[in-house]
């Protein structure tokens, strides 16, 4: 068909696809809306598997960059450096991509749909795959999702980059052991407000090219095939054309194990009807018998596939290559030495000082002695988190710190005792390097087997599965053991922690000198700790979970209301709130100001405060911005961010930071709608949820309002 209409770039892409499905037949049609579409040879069809990943860096498909795992760059707080991140991550997802089409391979992981970004709220940390969100607070997600989607996406007018998916729709956050069974049950404002926030942002602002569906029933209704939330919100309400695909084996989940109906072909039916365009899984060729038993016609399977080959279209696939800018990205952009020198820069501005004591950090470089201790001191796989790629090199905290101090330091290592294991027969020799030692520097921590998605073989031993979900929140195995017995020596700690998500570390927190949230950082991650560790770079990431003092201070796991939960909603002291982190260098705020005083809906108000950087070293602040609606008449949050920028300083130096806080932000959502209601806000700008420095506020007048319409999800920040 080499004169076909649907090859011919000069006519329009509806006129194209439309012209592509009417040359199918009804199996042909349903092969198509399968995640490994084969060829159809007597079309001149390619074969094409829209399965691939790149949660932070191409994942599964041999060498790449690997970059911080999600939670961690979502600690960074900047915005711009994730936007660069996400824009190398797709230049390395579109050469490898032509690079297969050249060899002749179609095969998974080979695609330009790319399962990412997960923009699930992290609401519970015994979540395994928490570690996979940009944390608990819907803005921030909002804000790095949004930035995600644009960077692989990219800017063309006409071709995609690459095409992104936001994933997983909707109210998605445990627990994996059930999660092919569960009904997450939710009111309407935490839906909207919490659940829904983000994907609603990635679509109207992000313009994300794809949708993934849950496991999880929501509110009784299976998310993949949820009338609801993919034809009556997303659709009709929100305005998304992309298309939908369900997550991997959920559509067999729908009679299986949620038993909404009796049979493959009626979950598959009733799947794309609601508006699941396409399958992860193997159900869908009942589509075929569905149709001859009346279940659907051919006509909503042709709306499906109409969305699918849009998407293919926008990726240039049938197009010449001359016209698709996209298609000329060399191979050797990707583990180029710019993406590299980019993870070690991300990995870098992911790491959060939680503590500090007696400002141990940063260590001299000309110490006699330095030991290093624990499991994930030389071990490179569990810097990589799940969804990963495979780095050319990856830098441990060992050799990191090897590399960054002098000839004349002696560095030695002992591991001390495994992750999970109860075993502490390393103990004696931890405990003798460490008498042996000026400072002791530990690695402790989680991993992937531990803390993963349900049946994860990934980042485990051969031969296991991820247990998923975490029972509890203490360091697993005897790893607080190790600590208590190193610390009996008396020698200076520096506990560093390789984890995905929020750890109840509260023995370190009394008695350790200084500890380094690193997550899971990626290649550089090692080189990145060392730097922070000896003063090479002044840390200034911030936490985007809460860390909890024990489980007391959580509601059940099961338990979808956002009451009690998250820095939005508790009213515990945490052991550290969201927002923390900490400099070696001090920053002052100051001249608050607010104007005008009184606004009214659909305007703008301005905020003015001064920061100061009053200490000796040049250093990065974030800069937090949060509301609180005392006088609502219904349950509102504690405090709610809305809006950040992280801005450098030299000392002495004094930047305004001015951010533009539309009024429809202050809205909530009820009996369909979102409301503004008059009536005085709180403003609070500061270091971090608990560390607010200044406090003003501004009011409201006028009547209460719909502002559906008029709503906007970002607070603009200018530096002057």
């Amino acid at each position: 068909m080499q004169n076909a209409i649907y090859l011919d770039p000069t006519r329009p892409t509806a006129e194209r696809v439309d012209d592509l499905i009417n040359h199918m037949t009804l199996e042909e049609k349903v092969a198509q809306m399968q995640y490994g579409a084969p060829a159809i040879e007597r079309l001149g069809l390619p074969a094409y598997n829209w399965w691939n990943e790149c949660l932070h860096g191409v994942g599964r498909a041999g060498i790449a960059t690997v970059f911080p795992q999600a939670i961690g760059m979502a600690a960074s707080w900047d915005v711009d450096l994730i936007q660069r991140v996400a824009d190398a991550i797709g230049n390395e997802g579109r050469a490898k991509h032509h690079e297969s089409v050249r060899q002749g391979i179609h095969d998974i992981y080979t695609g330009l749909t790319f399962w990412t970004p997960n923009v699930n709220i992290f609401r519970d940390p015994r979540w395994g795959r928490g570690q996979e969100t940009y944390g608990e607070d819907p803005y921030l997600t909002a804000r790095i999702g949004v930035t995600f989607v644009r960077g692989l996406q990219g800017s063309h007018h006409r071709y995609l980059k690459v095409a992104a998916c936001a994933k997983h729709f909707a109210v998605h956050s445990g627990p994996e052991s059930e999660r092919h069974e569960f009904d997450a049950v939710v009111g309407e404002r935490d839906l909207r407000d919490t659940y829904l926030f983000a994907f609603e942002a990635l679509v109207r602002e992000g313009q994300v090219e794809a949708v993934m569906g849950a496991y999880n029933r929501t509110n009784g209704e299976a998310c993949c095939a949820s009338p609801t939330l993919l034809q009556k919100i997303l659709r009709e309400e929100w305005g998304f054309s992309g298309h939908v695909v369900s997550d991997c084996w959920a559509i067999a989940d729908i009679h299986a194990n949620h038993k909404l109906v009796a049979t493959p072909e009626e979950a598959a039916a009733l799947a794309v009807k609601a508006g699941c365009d396409l399958e992860c899984g193997s159900t869908y060729p009942a589509l075929v018998e569905a149709v001859h038993q009346n279940l659907i016609d051919e006509a909503t399977l042709d709306v499906a596939l109409r969305r699918l080959f849009t998407t293919r279209m926008r990726l240039g696939m049938f197009d010449p290559s001359e016209n698709v800018p996209y298609a000329h990205i060399p191979l050797e952009v990707n583990d180029s030495r710019l993406h590299q020198s980019l993870a070690l820069e991300m990995a870098r501005e992911s790491m959060v000082l939680l503590k500090n004591d007696g400002l141990i950090l940063p260590l001299d470089k000309e110490l006699k002695s330095i030991g290093v201790i624990g499991p994930h001191a030389d071990w490179d796989e569990v810097l990589w988190g799940n969804y990963n790629g495979t780095p050319s090199k990856t830098v441990t905290p060992l050799e990191g710190i090897r590399a960054a101090v002098s000839l004349a330091t002696k560095v030695t290592y002992a591991q001390g005792c495994g992750v999970t294991s109860r075993d502490t027969s390393g103990f004696d020799e931890a405990v003798e390097l460490a008498l042996k030692s000026d400072v002791v520097v530990m690695v402790l921590g989680l991993s992937q087997a531990v803390e993963g998605e349900e049946g994860q073989e990934e980042g485990v031993e051969k031969g296991e599965k991820s247990t998923g979900d975490r029972i509890g929140l203490d360091l697993p195995g005897v790893q607080e053991d190790l600590l208590k017995a190193i610390h009996e020596t008396g020698v200076p700690i520096v506990l560093v922690l390789i984890n995905g998500s929020a750890i109840s570390i509260n023995w370190a927190d009394e008695h350790v000198d200084a500890i380094l949230e690193a997550w899971y950082p990626g290649q550089a991650g090692g080189t990145a700790i060392a730097d922070i560790l000896f003063g090479d770079y002044n840390p200034a990431g911030r936490l985007p979970v809460t860390f909890y003092k024990s489980l007391d201070q959580l509601p059940p796991f099961r338990d979808y209301t956002m009451t009690g939960r998250t820095y939005r909603y508790m009213t515990d002291e945490p052991l550290y709130p969201f927002g923390h982190g900490l400099s070696y260098t001090q920053f002052e705020y100051s001249n608050l100001e607010i104007t005008p005083e009184q606004i009214g809906a659909n305007e703008i108000v301005d905020i003015y405060v001064d920061v100061t950087n009053v200490g000796s070293l040049a250093g990065d602040e974030v800069v937090q911005l949060y509301i609180r609606d005392p006088q609502s008449s219904v349950a509102r949050p504690l405090q709610e961010l809305k809006g950040f920028t992280r801005i450098i300083l030299q000392p002495g130096q004094i930047q305004t930071v001015h951010f533009q806080l539309a009024v429809s932000q202050m809205s909530f959502f009820e009996n369909g709608t979102h409301w503004l209601e008059p009536g005085k806000i709180e403003v609070m700008v500061g270091a971090s949820s608990a560390d607010i420095r200044l406090r003003s506020e501004f009011e409201i007048v006028g009547e209460k309002a719909d502002v559906s319409a008029e709503r906007v999800f970002f607070t603009d920040v200018l530096i002057e």
